[in-house]
């Protein structure tokens, strides 16, 4: 993967921190680790942290990985994104 000034951003793999933001309801939690988990191989090492807002409204989750290519990396983004409980992906 290269940035703007075509330098290479990621060697894959590569351990990523994926961080994503959404309303802290019942279910943002659930959604988004199913997701992330269904995009990585089996039995693929992943921690988690998540974190509410001081006014309890948002939650991020923060989720460490092996990612394997940038396409993978892509479809994960895209079906983060695409999710109705997902505000924002970092």
């Amino acid at each position: 993967m290269k940035n703007e000034n075509n330098e290479k951003v990621f060697d894959f793999p590569c351990s990523y921190p994926l961080k994503v933001m959404g309303k802290n309801t019942n279910e943002f939690y659930s959604v988004v680790t199913t997701i992330i988990e269904r995009h990585l191989t089996d039995g693929s090492e992943i921690a988690y942290a998540s974190r509410t807002s001081s006014g309890d409204k948002y939650m991020s989750i923060t989720a460490t990985f092996v990612m394997e290519s940038e396409e993978q990396l892509h479809k994960l983004y895209k079906d983060l994104n695409d999710h109705e409980l997902v505000l924002m992906t970092l």
